[in-house]
């Protein structure tokens, strides 16, 4: 089984897992192309360096002849926390930040004379700029998933919607260049299971709007909400929000090296060089003996019992907790106290659209309460093909495990607009999708 090993004693964030990453062998082409596939005008620029007298690899994102960063603007609504490197207030990566955060109310809204108007880049605007690339869905996912983990504890933060989040400094041009890169490149080494040391979060505090704040700031706080953190060796933010977001979205076990024969070890490193302290993220790959097991995951459960709301109110909270982006809703008749009957509402949904699923139950249901909780799901990969049929074109959803195909059915959305289309029954679309995608097999 191959495994992965993030040894995270000067914390990380997306520069340095990028560096790491190249360091162990990485291609350095699927970071420049998934770079080029955004369409942002933006490059990278690799270059070895020395940290502490370890040689590591520093990845810097460019905008023409100029580091990225340094085109972030310095307005800001409602914005995340600062992620990393040289910013026009000379911030650099694991120092504390200079700049001021906002974590204002959206209402108090300030502009000064002579500074850039921007309101930065809101997350359906991120989906749809990752959504709009050639790149594969897996990284796709992967990279929208870590936008929608860091959105979800700005809203949280600020006591706003998540879609009303706008990402400034982790929606600026560098950031999303690197969580794209770094969901590029996890992909392409193909890791059955990743594991992680603790988190050094390093210590001192962060400036910010409202003062300043110990660190971790708040944002990264919240990311790091259950994960291994402790403060050690150097008083400067080690972990940023946006390796916060990576760690979470890679979901990997904490705990120390396990057992593995060590065969690629890579370095990678943030801006700062402070003396007698190596500001690096070491990653090592390798074989473990232990047999590939099913992959798993975490979920979110939002359970509440109902014994005075109408059928037709249920049907509509289902409805509408799946186009909120639960994973999945079901509804179970129970018998509740004075034998009353009532029907127990269970949500799956990941965290990052938790906080709108619990506002759903709370507003639009009878309930008084709701249980939530955090569960390990097993799960088989998914993937998606096309066929094509006498209806027209019919994705087919693909569940395999370790490269074994174990299930494929057609997706009844498209067979039922097929069927719609051409006045057929819709079990006459399923069947021609089914034997399309087992001849397609042959």
């Amino acid at each position: 089984m191959r495994i992965a090993y993030l040894d995270c004693f000067a914390g990380i964030s997306g520069d340095m897992f990028l560096g790491a990453l190249l360091d162990a062998g990485v291609d350095p082409q699927v970071l420049h192309h998934a770079t080029a596939a955004l369409n942002l005008g933006a490059s990278l620029h690799i270059e070895t360096v020395d940290r502490s007298g370890i040689s590591a690899t520093k990845v810097n994102v460019m905008l023409g002849e100029s580091l990225a960063e340094n085109t972030t603007p310095s307005h800001t609504h409602v914005p995340p926390a600062k992620d990393h490197t040289l910013s026009t207030q000379n911030t650099v990566l694991n120092q504390p930040h200079q700049h001021p955060h906002s974590h204002q109310p959206k209402t108090q809204h300030e502009h000064k004379a002579g500074q850039p108007h921007s309101h930065g880049r809101s997350l359906s605007t991120i989906r749809s700029l990752i959504q709009a690339t050639s790149l594969p869905a897996p990284v796709k996912q992967t990279a929208i998933h870590t936008f929608e983990l860091l959105g979800a504890s700005e809203a949280k933060i600020h006591n706003v919607d998540i879609e009303k989040i706008h990402f400034h400094e982790v929606g600026a041009v560098d950031a999303i260049v690197d969580i794209v890169a770094a969901s590029a490149a996890i992909h392409a080494l193909n890791i059955d299971r990743w594991y992680a040391s603790p988190l050094n979060v390093g210590g001192g505090m962060v400036d910010c709007a409202h003062g300043r704040f110990p660190v971790p700031a708040p944002a990264t706080a919240d990311l790091l909400r259950g994960l291994p953190t402790y403060s050690a060796h150097i008083e400067k933010e080690l972990v940023t929000p946006t390796g916060a977001a990576l760690i979470r979205a890679l979901n990997p076990t904490f705990g120390p090296q396990p057992a593995m024969r060590v065969q690629h070890i890579g370095y990678g490193a943030g801006s700062r060089n402070p003396k007698d302290f190596p500001n690096v993220l070491r990653l090592s790959l390798g074989e473990s003996d232990e047999a590939p097991k099913h992959p798993t995951d975490t979920v979110t459960i939002l359970e509440t019992a109902l014994d005075d709301l109408s059928p037709q109110v249920i049907a509509h909270v289902t409805e509408s907790a799946l186009t909120l982006g639960a994973l999945d809703v079901m509804l179970t008749p129970v018998t509740m106290k004075k034998g009353r009957l009532g029907t127990l509402i269970t949500i799956l949904t990941d965290d990052a659209h938790a906080p709108a699923l619990e506002r759903l139950l709370l507003t639009q249901t009878t309930t008084l309460g709701i249980r939530i909780h955090r569960q390990q799901r097993s799960c088989i990969d998914r993937a998606h093909t096309t066929v094509t049929t006498p209806y027209g074109d019919i994705r087919i959803k693909i569940g395999s495990l370790h490269g074994e195909v174990l299930n494929a059915a057609p997706e009844f959305e498209d067979c039922r607009t097929a069927a719609t289309l051409h006045a057929v029954p819709v079990k006459l679309v399923i069947q021609a999708a089914t034997a399309a995608y087992l001849q397609q097999k042959q």
